[in-house]
């Protein structure tokens, strides 16, 4: 059976990606790409290098016929994503890349985000998604919430341990450095290249990062109490990929060893050897996430880094394997591609 796909805010950095990972599956086929100031031109003029592609041109959403739609995929800014997702038939499937619906708690989500959630009904039945946690509820949703990919990357490294109760959790720091296209596509005078290039800053700093909100609703529920991380990420001048470098306390063994034992069937989570630290040359492009553990020189005390490359298991990639899990079909398919090195 192929599924027909359609993908709003194709023009951005996820949309594109999407694409090019769709390419590369039997059983979906993309029949409609939105970009609402792009209509009417086609994604080789928007993204060259998908030219080789058989793709529909870019259009508006109210020209899309959604009764023929299986799977739609909503790569668009939060507010814009719930304001149209209000208005989309009731019974498509969607997956929401934005963070519109991550966040379960209208009022967390005005607090983090500024502004009033204009979808509650949808906000109420979507479900958080982050794949290897919310595997079975997934299968099921009709819409689905992709995590931040900052979030995602932190909580690869820290759910298994706070289910585990291995670390102290009143002491969890986590340092990140994210790529720039995890800011998006859109121009911004801090991410142009003489900006940027040859330097590196923190930004949101003293817990002002809208993740956060993530974080604390997933931590504190697993740990039934009220868990607050320390957080500070910072731009890096690479286009992909995220690097998150956690400092707890706890004993190193245990921590490595719960880790192995929580992701030892998973297809896409590579826990190296004790002692090894990943880097994000080797996720980049791929679902894959690497995560390291090593023993502090002070006692009881574990380095834990996860890498992972934020357009693709951070986002688009994590977007697909939960469209395989909602379509049915196996949930690695169009995605167990080599990672790009160098």
């Amino acid at each position: 059976m192929t599924h027909k796909i359609a993908i709003l805010g194709a023009s951005g950095y996820t949309g594109a990606e999407l694409v090019r990972l769709i390419a590369e599956h039997s059983n979906m086929d993309i029949v409609a790409l939105a970009a609402e100031r792009k209509a009417g031109l086609s994604m080789a003029q928007v993204f060259p290098h998908l030219r080789h592609m058989d793709l529909p041109d870019l259009c508006k959403i109210s020209e899309i016929d959604f009764s023929q739609i299986d799977l739609c995929f909503c790569a668009l800014p939060h507010k814009t994503s719930q304001e149209v997702i209000r208005e989309l038939p009731k019974n498509l499937k969607i997956i929401d890349l934005s963070a519109d619906f991550r966040l379960q708690d209208p009022d967390e989500y005005e607090k983090w985000y500024g502004n009033p959630h204009s979808a509650l009904e949808h906000q109420e039945e979507a479900i958080y998604g982050l794949t290897e946690f919310y595997r079975d509820d997934i299968r099921t949703a009709r819409l689905v919430a992709g995590t931040g990919c900052n979030a995602a990357t932190g909580q690869y490294v820290l759910r298994p341990l706070i289910t585990a109760e291995v670390i102290d959790l009143d002491d969890i720091v986590l340092d990140l450095k994210c790529a720039v296209s995890g800011a998006g596509r859109s121009l911004k005078e801090n991410l142009l290249h003489a900006e940027l290039s040859e330097g590196a800053n923190a930004y949101a700093v003293g817990g002002t990062h809208r993740h956060l909100g993530e974080f604390d609703q997933e931590f504190s529920r697993l740990a039934g109490r009220t868990v607050h991380i320390q957080f500070t990420p910072h731009l890096i001048p690479a286009n992909r990929g995220i690097l998150a470098t956690s400092y707890l306390k706890g004993d190193p063994l245990s921590v490595y060893e719960t880790l192995v034992k929580a992701y030892a069937d998973e297809p896409f989570i590579e826990v190296l050897p004790m002692g090894e630290a990943p880097s994000t040359h080797h996720v980049r492009g791929s679902n894959f996430c690497h995560i390291g553990v090593v023993a502090d020189r002070i006692e009881r005390r574990a380095i834990v880094v996860a890498a992972l490359d934020n357009l693709t298991k951070g986002s688009s990639g994590q977007a697909l394997q939960n469209a395989n899990l909602m379509l049915g079909e196996d949930e690695t398919k169009g995605l167990i591609m080599a990672p790009l090195f160098p």
